[in-house]
């Protein structure tokens, strides 16, 4: 008889099966000792019944020599860089570990060619656990790998959710609510070992099921809008970090180790301002940006990466305006006393079919005849602020200056591209 595959998208329902002790993680098939496969096969996450129990309390054990206000402290203050790096780096050094991990968390889920992964767990080995602690030593890669991989996610995740909101946001509400709305894990297998019954559904021995984390997080019966991102939202826990009998022993040290680089991140970018008149500071950013792009018909179709993100004349064109436009529905609406409107925006981390066309001279007029009627609209409306508005503007977030100096900032995509002005026409 051939085995069931069952999905629950419900809150209540994935909350249920999360509970139910014949509903285990499909176990890992093992390999040679020091391998990935031996990783995945020797870890708490993939293992049941006692043995997950002894995993687990390995796990807690080296859990319990970290303080999570220690971590959010150190991630906050330490190392620069690739947000998976970071958090692997304080880990290992709270620990006193290695950090040598990031090569493993590539395949530690998803399997395939896996030699760089087997390499990595096999230098690692001894030195994160004796001759007879190769169980100890398998959970400390796991934890790290752990660390390195869904704790970055949700870094980046994070990230993403806040490109369009307002300033003054809290980092923990932030974090929460990108638990719920883009969680790092989207989705949790188990497999029956016996034969049960969740939400009314008979589930035979040997059936698959699959819990889908991200749509319970957003069911409709607990959120009127729940698409909506809503930084004020209140509700169930996500069940990002699981429940029921096995619930993530380190969520606290997710958590703060996602709050640590976030916390950098936004004393790190908050704008400073000077004494230049931001008016015409944001008209010369436009400027710049429109000078180089007279030079993007000339673009033969290359894309161009920087810092984890691609970008084309068209991406870059789009990005100023819409950060141009996003930040002046921010300052009107302060202003008017309202609320400003948090945004879905997909900013940088997409590039469109219409980011990678031609970029033509009619692209060209087009986006002179855009940026330059923003910029008159920004400098028209900043020459009207009276010093106080400028510095003390009502609502959440920046002040207006900030805001007008952090806008310069868009120059960045424009810079991405560059001047692409033929060799030759440079050197005549």
């Amino acid at each position: 008889m051939s085995s069931s595959v069952h999905e629950f998208h419900r809150y209540a329902d994935v909350e249920a099966a999360l509970a139910d002790p014949h509903l285990v993680p499909p176990p890992a098939e093992s390999g040679p000792p020091g391998s990935m496969a031996w990783l995945r096969a020797t870890v708490a996450r993939f293992s049941a019944g006692e043995v997950h129990a002894r995993r687990r309390a390995l796990v807690e054990a080296d859990l319990a020599r970290l303080d999570p206000a220690a971590l959010r402290r150190a991630a906050a203050s330490g190392h620069d860089g690739d947000a998976r790096l970071v958090v692997v780096r304080t880990v290992a050094e709270c620990l006193g570990l290695p950090e040598a991990v990031a090569v493993v968390a590539g395949a530690y889920f998803s399997g395939g060619d896996q030699a760089d992964a087997d390499a990595a767990v096999a230098w690692l080995l001894p030195r994160l656990g004796g001759p007879d602690e190769q169980e100890v030593a398998a959970n400390r890669i796991g934890l790290l790998v752990q660390a390195c991989a869904a704790t970055g996610d949700l870094i980046d995740n994070a990230r993403l959710a806040a490109d369009g909101l307002p300033a003054g946001y809290s980092t923990e509400a932030l974090l929460a609510e990108t638990l719920r709305h883009d969680p790092p894990v989207r989705a949790m297998r188990r497999l029956a070992v016996r034969d049960t019954r969740v939400a009314g559904i008979e589930i035979s021995q040997g059936d698959l099921v699959i819990l889908n984390i991200a749509a319970a997080n957003r069911d409709p019966e607990l959120f009127a809008d729940p698409e909506t991102f809503n930084l004020e939202r209140s509700g169930p826990p996500p069940l990002t970090f699981g429940g029921g009998r096995r619930p993530c022993p380190g969520s606290d040290h997710a958590l703060a180790l996602a709050a640590g680089v976030l916390d950098r991140a936004t004393a790190d970018h908050t704008p400073v301002t000077d004494d230049r008149d931001p008016a015409k500071v944001l008209a010369a950013m436009v400027e710049h940006v429109l000078a180089l792009a007279a030079t993007w018909t000339a673009w033969d179709g290359r894309l161009f990466p920087i810092d984890g993100r691609i970008y084309t004349p068209h991406k870059a064109i789009r990005r100023v305006a819409d950060h141009l436009v996003d930040h002046l529905a921010e300052m009107e609406a302060r202003l008017a006393g309202e609320e400003a409107q948090p945004d879905r925006w997909h900013a940088s981390a997409i590039t469109t079919d219409a980011d990678l066309a031609p970029f033509t001279q009619a692209d060209l007029d087009e986006a002179r005849s855009r940026l330059t009627r923003l910029a008159r609209i920004w400098v028209n409306r900043l020459d009207a602020l009276t010093p106080d508005q400028f510095d003390h503007t009502p609502g959440v977030g920046w002040s207006v200056r900030q805001l007008a100096f952090h806008l310069t900032g868009s120059a960045y995509y424009a810079d991405a591209v560059g001047d692409l002005t033929p060799a030759e026409q440079r050197q005549s």
